[in-house]
């Protein structure tokens, strides 16, 4: 099942505006995120961030219903555990399978 997850958006890149990028936090997890289709988020909003793209923008407050729903579902502890279980694995694979490994775990990542 692919979700979407709210997270806020603590840095922004100065790029084109189809380039834009971000770092944004998910409950503590952090990961690179393109802007490409919310031109008017700035820095401290929050998004809804689906296999690596942000795609809205969402207040504060239902931001934080989601994550408490998530939070019910148990689904954040998921997100935490799928995201260290593919640090773990990455650094286990040999230097030869090093780059396919990384771009799998990384697509892996952002298919909630």
């Amino acid at each position: 099942m692919c979700l979407a997850i709210p997270g806020k958006i603590l840095s922004l890149t100065d790029a084109e505006p189809l380039e834009r990028m971000g770092r944004v936090s998910f409950g503590g997890i952090i990961k690179e995120v393109s802007l490409a289709y919310v031109p008017e988020a700035k820095l401290g909003d929050y998004v809804i961030v689906h296999v690596g793209f942000a795609i809205s923008t969402l207040d504060e407050a239902e931001a934080n219903r989601v994550f408490e729903y998530l939070h019910q579902m148990d689904e954040l502890g998921e997100l935490m555990i799928e995201s260290k279980s593919s640090i773990k694995n990455s650094d286990r694979e040999s230097p030869e399978k090093s780059d396919s490994t990384a771009e799998s775990a990384e697509s892996a990542e952002f298919s909630l």
